[in-house]
């Protein structure tokens, strides 16, 4: 008990991370990132900043731990491939927290809110050109961490519908037929497409994928 008390504002700090971290997870997923709802990266972006917390406190008294430390760490590699300079960034971000909350409480709560005011921006400025512009501010890639869907149409002739969508990735023609491939994180988009398509003479084929 003596130990818990001794120790009261390292246990808060601890506390507040595991909070701004699922906050964080919950921000990711809010604005579209997919990818952070897996139980590898929730748990990762939980530990990180502890681990560098921890880390940090324990080094920063001691200059030769602290060189040490450093050349242990430095063997430390992310065997798993990053899929999306983003989710490089949130590590990054996780580590950041951990040494923020060793040294300041003030700066921990400012990293915080800078992250939501990034967020709060993009996701204004995706909003707002939907809006005022047929065309997204962002482009989604399949390399960028979200679980895309996609829909294939084969059409005898063009269909306008399909060329006029802002979720059309490819286009081609060949023997005399028409491919058009659709890709988005939102499937149900998707399935309203197919759905208008199905009473349309000129498509052949519709195939769509999840």
């Amino acid at each position: 008990m003596n130990l818990i008390l001794a120790n009261t504002d390292k246990l808060m700090n601890i506390a507040l991370m595991i909070a701004i971290s699922l906050y964080l997870r919950m921000l990711l997923q809010i604005v579209g990132q997919t990818w952070v709802k897996t139980i590898a990266h929730t748990s990762t972006l939980l530990l990180l900043p502890i681990l560098t917390y921890v880390i940090t406190s324990v080094i920063s008294g001691n200059i030769a731990l602290s060189l040490g430390m450093v050349g242990a760490l430095s063997i430390v590699r992310f065997r798993n491939p990053v899929r999306s300079p983003l989710e490089l960034s949130v590590y990054f971000g996780a580590i950041t927290l951990g040494i923020t909350a060793a040294v300041s409480f003030k700066w921990l709560v400012l990293l915080a809110l800078s992250v939501t005011l990034v967020a709060v921006v993009l996701y204004a400025l995706q909003q707002i050109t939907k809006v005022f512009s047929s065309k997204p501010f962002f482009i989604s890639s399949f390399s960028e961490g979200n679980l895309m869907s996609t829909l294939h149409v084969v059409a005898s002739a063009e269909v306008v519908e399909l060329d006029e969508s802002t979720l059309l990735s490819s286009k081609a023609t060949a023997g005399g037929e028409i491919s058009y491939t659709l890709a988005s994180s939102n499937f149900d988009a998707l399935r309203a497409i197919e759905v208008s398509l199905r009473v349309n003479s000129s498509v052949i084929s519709i195939q769509l994928g999840k």
